[in-house]
């Protein structure tokens, strides 16, 4: 008996009776099983996958949009998003080769498919938060929202603002201005040169200035082309590349790419709802998050959770009436009142009965007439104290100055909605503490732990699809994690057998319909009733 040392398979070249079965390749409870049950229980059609409703026609048969969502959600769960990488995978990787059973898509198709579907995959996202609804996976009582910049497909050069593009205007005025008095100072050398070798390198410079010129000119037609855009499009930057891509900053890093905002349910810390959007700044986006959220949990009421870049009155005051209990802190803004100790105006009380505003020393501050819009576009109203009282006050150095003899207090015309949502969150510091623990999750495990951190592709379109693919395959795995793998299939199982009974139930009412049937049975009892209630003319109509 030979004495193996290690272990050793056959030989490559031994034949065997039958061949290898496919599902072989695959334990029992691979992650591609769990992938192929979810797909198949899609209604790709449904969801607007292109060519999932294609007819018979001329030509090569296109690849199922369930085979290539298989791809890329495999691909995704396993960090592989290139469409190079994806097809070189499914003529090697055995878990892929069962997955697709033995397709092997070009690159290109790939790449297509992902393009082509970014609408379709959000769609498919959306069907997964109803599975974990289904699951009992998501509370639907709080939600945290938080947003995070990731690198786009353009460099931060590529992107021009308008301070950018007049600096490099002014510039190349300068250049240009440079440049013409160096030609003229070349011309009147030339006029007083006498040699003839001296008067042909004299040409010959002459032609390649006059090309520099050129060149110049060209470039500064290209900035005023630009300059042009941006004052049409009534935009603040120009991006060369990736149209959609913006610069963007917070806590002193610029990052050109997009601003993802993200919806966490509590209980499992689901994405619930998710959006890309290239504004860098936060304020706006509080109340489309949480009516997202709120019709994807379909909760009549909802909590939510953000930090102070979320803080905005309209935002708040679309939430409250929309059902939507916010919790977000206000920012610190009289800091710098506080450090010279001067009064901010949250030393000043509304008097509501007085329709007033009460000064530290006990003055009232009176409405003007009318109402002002300020920048942001809120109507405000404006209380102004009485220059003779301010004048006598004893306080009146830690209140006013020289240059501004009276205090004025704008008030929203909705104030009563940032004082309801003040008064709120002086209890919320639980709420506030489990805040952090839940968005940040997501973000952490997308960027650091799968990886994802810039996008591969450009346009709203395709980026939105994309990051769907990223927040399907997050919720994907965290599902699997949590309930295991065998509950996950035997829900699924039960899904795709109620998907199969109504749509038989579908096709047997209309072949029945079509047949004539029901029309054949209810003819007699719709004569009858015609002739024993005529009809009649009722003027009131």
């Amino acid at each position: 008996m030979t004495n193996h040392p290690f272990k050793s398979g056959p030989s490559r070249g031994q034949l065997s009776f039958l061949p290898p079965s496919i599902e072989d390749y695959v334990g029992r409870e691979n992650v591609v099983r769990a992938i192929d049950a979810f797909v198949c229980g899609l209604d790709v059609e449904k969801l607007g996958f292109r060519h999932a409703g294609r007819s018979e026609g001329v030509g090569q048969p296109p690849y199922h949009p369930a085979d290539l969502l298989k791809l890329h959600i495999y691909g995704y769960l396993n960090q592989v998003r290139s469409s190079r990488r994806l097809a070189c995978e499914a003529g090697r990787n055995l878990e892929v080769i069962w997955l697709l059973k033995g397709l092997q898509p070009g690159y290109r198709t790939i790449a297509t498919f992902r393009k082509d579907n970014w609408a379709a995959f959000k769609a498919a996202n959306r069907e997964f938060v109803l599975l974990a609804r289904a699951l009992d996976l998501v509370s639907g009582e709080l939600v945290a929202i938080d947003g995070s910049f990731f690198h786009g497909d353009a460099s931060k050069g590529s992107i021009a603002t308008r301070k950018k593009l007049s600096a490099q205007l002014a510039a190349l005025d300068r250049d240009i201005e440079a440049y013409g008095r160096a030609l003229e100072t070349n011309d009147s050398a030339e006029t007083r040169a006498s040699s003839g070798e001296d008067r042909g390198d004299d040409r010959r410079d002459g032609g390649g200035a006059s090309e520099r010129m050129t060149a110049l000119m060209e470039q500064r037609a290209e900035l005023q082309a630009d300059v042009g855009r941006l004052e049409e499009s009534g935009e603040t930057q120009l991006s060369r590349t990736d149209e959609d891509a913006r610069l963007l900053t917070k806590n002193g890093q610029t990052v050109a790419g997009y601003n993802v905002q993200i919806a966490v349910d509590e209980k499992h810390k689901l994405i619930v709802a998710s959006e890309v959007v290239n504004d860098g700044n936060d304020s706006g986006q509080l109340y489309a998050m949480a009516r997202a959220a709120k019709d994807a949990l379909g909760a009549e009421t909802l909590q939510v959770a953000a930090d102070v870049g979320y803080y905005n009155g309209a935002t708040l005051k679309s939430c409250e009436e929309g059902g939507i209990v916010a919790y977000v802190p206000p920012p610190e803004r009289t800091g710098r009142l506080k450090a010279q100790h001067r009064f901010s105006h949250q030393d000043f009380a509304y008097d509501r009965e007085a329709d007033a505003y009460r000064c530290p020393a006990g003055s009232l501050l009176k409405p003007t007439k009318g109402r002002k819009k300020n920048t942001g576009g809120r109507i405000e109203i404006r209380y102004v104290s009485r220059k003779a009282v301010c004048d006598a006050c004893p306080l009146r150095a830690r209140c006013v100055t020289a240059k501004v003899p009276t205090r004025t207090i704008h008030r929203w015309e909705h104030e009563e909605v940032i004082e309801r949502h003040c008064q709120r969150m002086e209890s919320a510091g639980g709420i506030m503490r489990r805040r952090a623990g839940l968005v940040e999750h997501p973000f952490g495990t997308l960027k650091c732990r799968a990886g994802y951190r810039h996008f591969l592709v450009r346009g709203f379109d395709k980026v939105r699809g994309e990051w769907s693919l990223m927040a399907l395959c997050y919720n994907f795995a965290r599902v699997l994690s949590i309930i295991g793998f065998d509950r996950f299939l035997a829900c699924l199982a039960k899904k795709t057998a109620e998907r199969a009974l109504l749509r038989l139930l579908s096709a047997t009412v209309t072949a029945i319909w079509r047949s004539g049937i029901l029309l054949g049975l209810f003819r007699p009892i719709m004569t009858r009733m015609a002739q024993t209630t005529p009809l009649r003319f009722n003027p009131a109509l």
